[in-house]
């Protein structure tokens, strides 16, 4: 048979590699050109940047992202051809029954066997055209060491809480190992980019192999519809942070639109990382979690994966589980059965379980030669002396309870290390009386829902064990408190599994525990597990991402950030950077003119120690100020005292200080309150309750100022100091909710100032005066970067689109920092402000004599 390239909806692929900073390996790229996307009639899309141009499909189209494909692949040892089939059993295969039959499913993945690259083409072929699969080929050195090195050895462990204390426990995190990784995640982002219809298809990336294919993904696609689900825990913030590569991970997986955890417990660890390592903050809006990132809303979904209950019952079903079923009733016929199934590493637990038996045949000698531990180990999943440990601890510990509460005839546990066949292990979840995990950490872990689905039985199952059609079920799970399942199984007893008593007890527990109340507890398992298996799983995480996805069209986006601190912002669509040239020209053309200015991240920097203008700024003030047409306002949230003394060379210049409570129109007039008769007798209220929390939250301070105060956590615990400003806002509201304040949460503080203070007030009062004096501004400009800027600039656009203006000015409402804004233009930083101001000094000034050259750079887009 001929075989042909693959024929795939292509996309053209940028040099993906030059996406991490630093040449990280030599990878080899895609054997053949990916032709351009014709989009129209006759018109082929330039592709390059961000270019979400697309394919006509005739339906929804999911590409699922894994490590490995679930795929069978051996090679005929009489032809030597390679042989294919579905892997029916791996979860990922299994979701298919969560989407609808219209729906089209796509796989990109690596295979379990290792390809000759000769033989890669037409492999390709093959599993593209009969599996609708895409196989990465990764080389063997970048696979050993990002499977088995980074992933296996540094990622795995740290989510599972153990540290590399010393060499001997854990391996110290490794560059090289780090860079087949970032390698390995390329691979993949080019063939999902070889298929990709970025404007319709969704991508649903699993697990911790691939946290930063998301970047890769973004930077390519910027509107790219991008779910990730992590079947691992994730740890918290005080393990996390150890990772050197830590802020990379994030942004990562920030870079998805959904991010999936299986318990509440892994997502608010992510979310704590979030807060403290990146300074973000979520909330919930009706029921779902999200973070602002840079104007896209990322959600968190919080979803225990379920099981294949179709799968399960029909091994059920078949004959030769029936048989073996009854093979291990006879073989422990008078006894009771405790069944636990376990993959062979540190964090499965098994030795604390052997332990925890050993202490139950002691403690309860009755259970002495009745009772039996079937211990089923999986085949490891990777290597090292960490497992060969565990395996040489599990055996020993095993030998020593034979060996003591043991006899000819009775064996108390019963190690099964060998690769076990489907239909006996289920024989041995329907005949075991109880089921335990003991896992110190796990993921998920699904062995207790498939014993439970096993406990309910099948006609045949039934009829081979001499099990009554209508007789009333029953189950019990022992399961540890660390296992990502323990939160669904509402009915299991949940133990440490470190406390060896309290284990033992709940093994007794279980097994001496009423029927009725048995059957109880397996019913409303078996509900629970029935109703929320993999497709129903599936199905919500795709509703979910959907829903996630839906404004992706309705927003302008652009790309920041260089490597692996790559992401998009996503703003309104008319919202662009300020050219200066166009103001400059507006500027000139204007005859009246109103500018009004934040202080604090717009004439200064936010981050400058020292707060008082530069020589510069207070020229270019001066210079704009001393133009007959202008009227130059400062608007800051800062007292009167230190705006005074840092603006005091500005004598033409206005200052609105405290957000407006005080107005002076110039460095010779009097100070204004905007409210006549403001009482400030709430200050005694007040004060005395912000400094109870001070005391109680330490790096927590008070700002005294005269018309409000302000309580400032920047510097306290994030989780902390911000759970105490939810708490402060409260209980001010409470005990000032007869007095004439607002109370208001900002970024890091909490403020009470009287009601009808605010910057928009002082821009309307100012723009009233002057249309009140018959000097109605045909030029309004007002720049600011916080969230009380916002205020200013809702107030401008409200007031000059009024009838009692004659004349529509030109707006320039513009924030410092691209981020979404009320504003329609934005500056990228102070630095940007000083520069525009410097524009419109030289237009109201065209030669001036002491004011320092600046050279300007002018762009009103991305």
């Amino acid at each position: 048979m001929e075989i042909f390239p693959p024929v795939m909806a292509s996309r053209p692929c940028a040099n993906i590699l030059d996406l991490a900073s630093g040449d990280v390996l030599d990878i080899p790229q895609t054997p053949r050109a990916l032709p351009r996307v014709i989009t129209d009639p006759g018109i082929i899309a330039d592709l390059d940047g961000d270019s979400d141009g697309s394919l006509s499909v005739c339906r929804e189209r999911i590409i699922i992202v894994a490590n490995m494909l679930p795929l069978h692949a051996q090679r005929d040892a009489e032809t030597a051809k390679w042989c294919f089939s579905w892997d029916e059993d791996l979860l990922l295969l299994q979701s298919k029954d969560g989407f609808s039959p219209e729906t089209e499913v796509m796989y990109v993945g690596s295979l379990k066997v290792e390809v000759d690259p000769t033989e890669q083409e037409e492999i390709a072929q093959i599993l593209f055209d009969n599996f609708n699969c895409v196989p990465t080929f990764i080389p063997t050195g970048i696979q050993k060491d990002f499977y088995h090195g980074f992933c296996k050895q540094q990622i795995w462990p740290l989510f599972h809480y153990m540290l590399p204390m010393c060499p001997d426990h854990g391996d110290r995190f490794d560059q090289l190992l780090w860079k087949a990784y970032v390698a390995a995640n390329k691979i993949f982002a080019e063939k999902v980019m070889e298929v990709i219809n970025a404007e319709e298809d969704y991508v649903w990336i699993h697990d911790y192999h691939l946290m930063i294919l998301p970047t890769f993904l973004r930077k390519r696609f910027n509107r790219v519809k991008l779910g990730f689900f992590l079947h691992s825990p994730f740890p918290s913030s005080e393990i996390y942070r150890t990772l050197p590569v830590r802020d990379e991970i994030l942004k990562g997986l920030l870079n998805c639109d959904l991010i999936g955890f299986h318990t509440f417990d892994y997502a608010r660890h992510f979310l704590s990382c979030c807060s403290r390592m990146l300074g973000l903050n979520y909330e919930s809006k009706r029921g779902h979690i999200g973070l602002d990132y840079f104007g896209r809303m990322v959600y968190i979904k919080i979803m225990p994966v379920g099981i294949h209950i179709g799968r399960l019952e029909s091994v059920l079903n078949q004959s030769s589980t029936s048989l073996r079923a009854k093979e291990i009733q006879e073989q422990f016929k008078g006894k009771k059965v405790i069944i636990g199934i376990d993959d062979m590493d540190i964090f499965k637990g098994i030795s604390l379980k052997l332990l925890a038996f050993e202490q139950l045949l002691h403690e309860h000698k009755e259970f002495q030669g009745q009772l039996v531990l079937v211990q089923i180990v999986n085949p490891a999943r990777s290597s090292g002396k960490d497992v060969r440990e565990a395996k040489r601890e599990t055996y020993l510990t095993a030998k020593k309870i034979n060996d003591h509460y043991g006899s000819s005839n009775y064996e108390p546990v019963i190690l099964i290390d060998r690769p076990v066949a489907r239909d006996e292990k289920t024989a041995y979840y329907a005949v075991s009386e109880c089921c335990i995990v003991n896992a110190v950490r796990d993921g998920m872990n699904l062995v207790p829902y498939k014993y439970i689905v096993c406990r309910q039985g099948s006609l045949e199952m039934d009829d081979a064990m001499g099990i009554k059609k209508d007789s009333p079920r029953t189950s019990m799970l022992v399961v540890s408190e660390f296992v990502g399942c323990s939160p669904s199984l509402s009915g299991a007893i949940r133990v440490n599994p470190w406390d060896i008593d309290s284990v033992a007890e709940a093994m007794n527990l279980a097994l001496t525990m009423p029927d009725s109340e048995k059957q109880l507890r397996h019913v409303k398992h078996y509900r629970y597990v029935s109703t929320h298996d993999v497709a129903y799983w599936a199905r919500s995480f795709m509703q979910d991402l959907e829903r996630a996805c839906k404004d992706h069209c309705s927003k302008r986006c652009g790309g920041i950030g260089l490597g692996l601190g790559f992401r998009v912002i996503s703003l309104s669509p008319n919202f662009r950077k300020l050219s200066i040239d166009h103001i400059v020209s507006e500027y000139k053309r204007s005859n009246r003119r109103a500018i009004f200015l934040d202080y604090d991240g717009t004439v200064v920097p936010q981050s400058s120690i020292c707060k008082s203008p530069s020589p510069d700024v207070v020229t270019v003030l001066n210079t704009l100020c001393n133009d007959s047409r202008n009227t130059v306002f400062i608007v800051s949230g800062r007292g009167r005292g230190s705006l005074s003394e840092w603006l005091s060379q500005c004598e033409r210049l206005g200052i609105a200080a405290e957000h407006g409570y005080f107005v002076r129109w110039c460095k010779n007039c009097d100070w204004e309150t905007s409210l006549s008769s403001a009482d400030l007798d709430w200050k005694e209220i007040v004060e005395p309750v912000m400094k109870s929390y001070t005391d109680a939250t330490d790096g927590s301070n008070i700002e005294v100022k005269e018309s409000a105060l302000v309580w400032h956590h920047q510097d306290a615990d994030p989780d902390f100091g911000s759970c105490q400003a939810k708490e402060l806002l409260d209980h001010l509201e409470n005990v000032l909710s007869n007095e004439p304040v607002v109370v208001s949460r900002g970024q890091h503080i909490v403020e009470v100032k009287p009601q009808g203070v605010s910057k928009g007030l002082v821009a309307e009062k100012v723009l009233s005066k002057m249309v009140n004096s018959g000097d109605s501004p045909d030029f309004v400009m007002c720049i600011g970067d916080d969230r009380s800027d916002e205020d200013m600039f809702e107030s401008v656009l409200r007031m000059v689109s009024s009838p009692s203006l004659p004349v529509a000015p030109q707006i320039f409402a513009c924030t410092v920092g691209r981020k979404p804004s009320k504003a329609k233009y934005y500056l990228d930083d102070s630095t940007d402000v000083a520069r525009l101001l410097r524009g419109l000094a030289d237009a109201s000034s065209p030669k001036p004599t002491n004011i320092a050259h600046f050279q300007v750079s002018f762009d009103s887009s991305f």
